[in-house]
């Protein structure tokens, strides 16, 4: 018997492998981002936007860094440290090729950062909003300088000496720390000294100014003006602030909740370890002896590459706190024109809100328009007598927040409340712990997500007892229930009283409560389970209209798209002839254009004044099938989160839908395109073609659309029609999950059937023509059988 050798065991294991991945048309993910990160930058460098907002830019463009250093870099370092280091599926690298990759590109965009910061400062200086620097005070302006310190900062601050006796100190995560070389009295060697910027003072300090000056100093700078008195007979030699930013992957669930362990206890111990976790990068700003960096750098364990040094203030968080100091004569110049999301103008703020959900689906879109409508529903809620219960999930509140405030009341006033708090939302665990044990002490029910999947899905449900009648409103959005970033994200919420939604939902809040990720709905793609499928089932249906020869067309509207199965389909949907259209604003792993494999798709991005943060999934060139949802096409949201995409399938919410993405589908001005070799360049403008900003032209239309809803009378008005009536003629149709039930016989009538159930023929078990019921006579049925049923107990008709 002829026994195999190993290298015939090896290829006949070859034959049972996959087919090898194509790489032609995806790029490496660390890298995408780093180019929409730079395309951020960009904004700083356009002499459009006002220049104080262009200084905003310029911090928006470190912040972000940061936290994809803390995030990614940190867990790629930590990866390459295997043996075996896993591959990633869309570049072919290992974790430690992307660390360098990574690396590689930092110190370009560095520069590009410091220049232009530099450039901008400039130009504000000469408009009087100047910066004070240490070697640039005037005598008047270093005696403040020298008494501030004196009398606020010398008795907060702890100066320190870090000598062979005294070990070099666990420098904290982010934080600010002036970092210095010092001659020692005695024979000793150079030692170094350091001092923590107090976190607890305002890092801005406003210089008095006679000439009228919007004169300030940063706070490290006035440390620096007297550092030569901080170190007693020890005398600095150098001089420069250092920051470094630390790994911050750590997960949660991997760290195990001790027995006994309350979860949000688990959580403030897993944010205490974040500031102690290894260092991934030392920022350095000003100048350092040789040996001085060497010390510091040696003690973090960094290699060389990871050292950056700049010559401009690190952490230019303070840029926000100086806005409102910018004096009043300048703010038109320097600012953009301020702007309030406006009222929307389906809904009547003078009439219930409830009722008018229960007679029309409305569409809130943020933030052009306001959240008001949902804050005063749940607050409606929350006092009134026939709603028995509210439930929602919550993923990043706001500190101040009217919806919580509202959640207590409705507990305080004998409501079930139930809240899905996220506690692992990254950056704002502290937060969330504060309002989980504030709802909690409130009488609220506060539960958690699930063990290794985050709850990022936002929903809530409201439920009313009208007599035997139960009727519940959902809402559903694309983005986070927090009245702060509802100002600067751009965002849907769907307000709904639809039956099937609403059971869908109520299932939802059922199966969280009891752990289970695999339920099943008819409405509501649900990730970890129904989502990806669902997205999935949309392309087959379009590839399989482009290969009988009909018009067939995707468009997706996300923050970033990874997801290599996902990838893999849109590629096949291109090459079936599918145009498929996308408004990605982050990373597309996936590059457009490369001839014979994704030539049909088309790749935009449009970063401005407001952040693009809704995701639409829509289906048919004329968009039959529209999703809306809380889920990116990322392998983490897709496969571990609880995500949910949910239809629209009100005419009029529809056609809005499509409004919208029209507009943006038409920016030549803030928009970019992808190119196949996976850069970003300015849309091209036809000849005689106008400039376009979708985001100004929203604006424009909240505006516009608010003027009749501000002057309307109190009674109530007709439903406006959409912008877009062609849609509305589309009859909205749902993907039905997988295995499709089989359909059941249409029962045969003799009278005609009413025009609202008129469909289109069903494609083949795919997708399902959904019939709008009217509220009004679903509940006036529910009322009338309520009625009977007391009447056969009781015997009274009233």
């Amino acid at each position: 018997m002829h026994m195999p050798s190993k290298i015939e065991k090896k290829q006949a294991a070859a034959k049972l492998r996959k087919p090898p991945r194509d790489f032609s048309y995806t790029q490496n993910r660390e890298l995408s981002w780093l180019r929409f990160d730079n395309r951020v930058l960009d904004e700083a460098f356009d002499e459009s936007v006002p220049l104080f907002e262009r200084l905003k830019f310029v911090s928006i463009f470190e912040s972000n860094l940061d936290e994809f250093l803390m995030v990614r870099v940190g867990g790629l370092s930590d990866l390459a440290e295997l043996k075996k280091q896993p591959v990633d599926n869309k570049s072919n690298m290992t974790a430690s090729e992307q660390v360098d990759a990574v690396m590689a590109e930092l110190p370009g965009l560095l520069t590009r950062w410091e220049s232009i910061f530099k450039n901008i400062e400039g130009k504000l200086d000469a408009l009087g909003v100047h910066r004070a620097r240490v070697d640039s005070l005037t005598p008047e302006e270093h005696t403040f300088v020298t008494r501030y310190f004196q009398a606020y900062v010398s008795p907060v601050i702890s100066p320190l000496v870090i000598d062979p006796r005294h070990p070099f100190p666990n420098l904290r995560n982010g934080a600010l720390y002036l970092a210095c070389g010092l001659d020692g009295v005695t024979d000793e060697e150079s030692l170094l000294g350091l001092i923590e910027i107090p976190a607890s003072m305002n890092r801005v300090v406003e210089i008095p100014s006679p000439t009228g000056t919007d004169s300030y100093i940063l706070l490290e700078d006035v440390i620096l003006a007297c550092l030569d008195s901080c170190f007693g007979s020890y005398k600095p030699l150098d001089r420069a602030l250092i920051r470094v930013t630390r790994n911050a992957d750590i997960d949660p669930d991997g760290e195990g909740v001790e027995e006994e362990e309350d979860y949000r206890q688990h959580m403030k111990r897993i944010l205490k370890k974040r500031l102690r976790l290894q260092p991934v990068v030392l920022a350095v700003s000003g100048s350092l002896e040789k040996a001085t960096l060497k010390t510091i750098r040696k003690a973090l364990e960094l290699s060389r590459r990871s050292v950056f040094t700049c010559d401009i203030p690190l952490n230019l968080g303070y840029v926000f706190g100086i806005e409102g100091k910018i004096p009043e004569h300048l703010r038109n110049e320097l600012l953009f024109t301020p702007f309030k999301p406006q009222p929307n103008p389906t809904i009547d703020m003078a009439r219930s809100i409830r009722e008018q959900v229960l007679q029309h689906d409305k569409l809130l879109f943020y933030p052009y328009e306001a959240m008001n409508p949902f804050l005063d529903l749940v607050h409606e809620a929350a006092y009134d007598p026939e709603c028995i219960s509210l439930r929602i999930t919550l993923y990043r509140v706001a500190k101040q927040s009217r919806l919580c405030e509202s959640l207590i009341d409705a507990a305080e006033n004998g409501k079930e409340v139930t809240v899905l708090m996220e506690l692992r939302a990254r950056f704002d665990e502290q937060n969330n712990i504060e309002w989980a044990e504030r709802l909690e002490e409130a009488g609220c029910t506060v539960i958690y997500g699930s063990e290794g999947f985050k709850c990022h899905s936002k929903i809530c449900q409201l439920t009313y007892r009208e007599g035997m009648a139960l009727t519940r409103l959902t809402l559903l959005g694309t983005g986070n229930f927090n009245e702060k970033t509802a100002k600067l994200y751009s965002d849907f919420m769907l307000m709904t009283a639809h039956p099937g939604i609403g059971e869908d939902a109520n299932l939802f809040f059922r199966n969280l409560s009891l752990g289970n990720l695999r339920g099943d709905y008819r409405f509501l793609g649900v990730a970890p389970v129904g989502l990806k499928p669902l997205i999935m089932r949309g392309l087959d249906r379009e590839i399989q209209r482009a290969l009988a020869g009909e018009p067939a067309r995707v468009f997706f509207k996300l923050n970033s798209l990874t997801d290599r199965e996902v990838i893999d389909k849109i590629a096949e949907a291109s090459c079936a002839g599918v145009r498929v259209d996308m408004i990605i604003r982050g990373i597309s792993c996936l590059k457009p254009g490369v001839p014979g494999k994704t030539e049909n798709v088309h790749v935009r991005s449009i970063v401005g004044r407001f952040l693009e943060h809704a995701r639409v999934y829509a289906f048919g060139v004329d968009s039959d099938m529209i999703y809306l949802s809380s889920a990116d096409m990322m392998t983490r949201n897709t496969e571990h989160r609880v995500e949910i995409a949910f239809p629209v399938l009100d005419p009029t919410c529809r056609a809005l839908v499509h409004e919208y993405m029209g507009m943006q589908l038409r920016d030549n001005v803030k928009a970019r395109s992808l190119t196949s070799d996976g850069t970003w360049v300015p849309v091209e403008r036809a000849e005689g073609e106008k400039p376009f900003n979708s985001q100004e032209a929203l604006l424009e239309r909240a505006y516009r659309n608010a003027e009749p809803a501000v002057e309307a009378k109190p009674a109530p008005a007709p439903e406006p029609q959409p912008a877009t009536p062609e849609v509305q003629k589309v009859q909205a149709t749902v993907i039905e999950p997988e295995p499709a039930p089989a359909p059941r016989p249409e029962p045969q009538v003799t009278k005609p059937a009413p025009e609202t159930s008129a469909r289109r023929d069903k494609p083949a078990g795919k997708t399902k023509a959904i019939e709008r019921h009217r509220p009004g006579r679903v509940r006036m049925g529910l009322s009338l059988i309520g009625l009977g049923l007391k009447t056969l107990i009781t015997g009274k008709t009233k």
